[in-house]
């Protein structure tokens, strides 16, 4: 039997904080009770449709530790959310 693992160290996933907010970031660490984010972006409504915005306006580049009990739901982000994702923090296109 394959047992296959919904998301790893590395991917680009997406939270649903307990608050109604989604972040959506590279997972870099998960321990402690705490999910480590790169680069952590929230999903956010705009007049064109949905768009990302940083999670911390303060300190965007910094990494930011969640508690993951503020975490309702973790899933590997949707293939074309985490191309968005990579291309809005590093600029590459994929």
């Amino acid at each position: 039997m394959i047992l296959e693992v919904p998301y790893k160290i590395g991917d680009t996933v997406s939270l649903k904080l307990l608050s109604g907010e989604e972040v959506i970031g590279r997972l870099d660490d998960e321990k402690n009770d705490m999910y480590k984010m790169h680069k952590p972006m929230m999903l956010v409504q705009t007049q064109d449709g949905l768009g990302l915005a940083p999670f911390m306006f303060s300190s965007p580049d910094t990494p930011v530790s969640i508690k993951q009990s503020a975490v309702s739901c973790v899933i590997k982000s949707d293939e074309g959310v985490a191309k968005s994702y990579t291309q809005q923090t590093t600029g590459i296109l994929t």
